[in-house]
């Protein structure tokens, strides 16, 4: 039974980063706005936040540099998508190959060097849980979440009751920003307490199939990064068992392909926001 509830433990330790990135993408695409740039914003934060940690001795700090990192790395694809109204997947595509590339660059001085003041695991954990939890409630529950759900489902008729669409976009796309970095953060700061290149492992990646997966719930997402945790975990576990271990290493990514077919039939469904990925421009209808 110990065993159990440890394998349990870990997948949820597994699945907190995704958890968390989920989230904030959950949260820009809720306002209308598609990022594909989690896996870049989540490299800024993880090596902004390992930085700052190993420079500063604290922890506390290198997770708020993270935090922030993910935010500003968001703002230009918030620009181009917003702004300049241009197509949304190529801007977050190009977002990620560069958070990718530039953390790859910057983070050589610290390759392979251990984390002087790590943190503990769980208090991610919590957080994750309780972001989840938050979120869900300013969705549903405030005036603020109505007003930016109103901006992803017709932004047209938000702007006619004043509602400043652009802001609104603005804002969550950067909150979004700043859920991945807080992912990289953990793994950064927490789970591997160490910087290498392409220490996200395309976790950015599933994190973009969960909120799809959840259809853009909130609570949902919290099972479902467990799940993904799970299969993370018994990727590793049953390493030494007959099942071959390339076959379980590609079960998260297998399962994200399946995940992204499911894009149209969610659609025709009406889960998406009706005017997600869709610019807006003040005025055409």
């Amino acid at each position: 039974m110990e065993e159990v509830w440890a394998a349990l433990l870990r997948s949820v330790i597994f699945g907190t980063p995704i958890l968390i990135a989920a989230l904030g993408n959950l949260l820009n695409e809720r306002a209308g706005v598609v990022n594909l740039g989690v896996e870049g914003m989540m490299a800024v934060g993880a090596l902004a936040a390992f930085a700052t940690a190993q420079t500063t001795g604290s922890g506390g700090l290198g997770v708020l540099a993270g935090v922030l990192a993910g935010g500003l790395f968001t703002l230009p694809h918030a620009f181009v998508a917003i702004s300049l109204r241009a197509n949304q997947f190529v801007s977050g595509l190009a977002l990620a190959m560069l958070g990718l590339g530039l953390a790859g660059l910057l983070g050589k001085r610290f390759e392979g060097q251990p984390l002087l003041a790590p943190l503990p695991e769980m208090p991610f954990v919590y957080l994750g849980f309780g972001l989840a939890v938050a979120l869900w409630a300013f969705l549903y529950l405030t005036h603020a979440g109505l007003v930016l759900r109103s901006v992803g489902e017709n932004p047209a008729a938000a702007d006619l009751l004043g509602i400043p669409v652009y802001r609104v976009r603005y804002w969550a796309v950067a909150a979004g920003g700043m859920f991945a970095g807080l992912a990289g953060a953990f793994l950064a700061v927490s789970y591997r307490s160490s910087w290498t290149e392409g220490m996200t492992n395309q976790l950015g990646w599933i994190a973009i199939a969960l909120t799809i997966f959840v259809a853009w719930e909130p609570l949902r997402a919290v099972l479902g990064a467990y799940f993904f945790g799970l299969l993370y975990y018994l990727g590793f576990a049953l390493q030494d068992s007959a099942i071959p271990s390339v076959f379980l290493q590609a079960l998260p990514y297998a399962l994200v392909i399946v995940v992204l077919a499911l894009v149209a039939w969610r659609r025709r469904q009406g889960a998406a926001p009706e005017a997600l990925g869709l610019p807006y421009e003040r005025g055409r209808r």
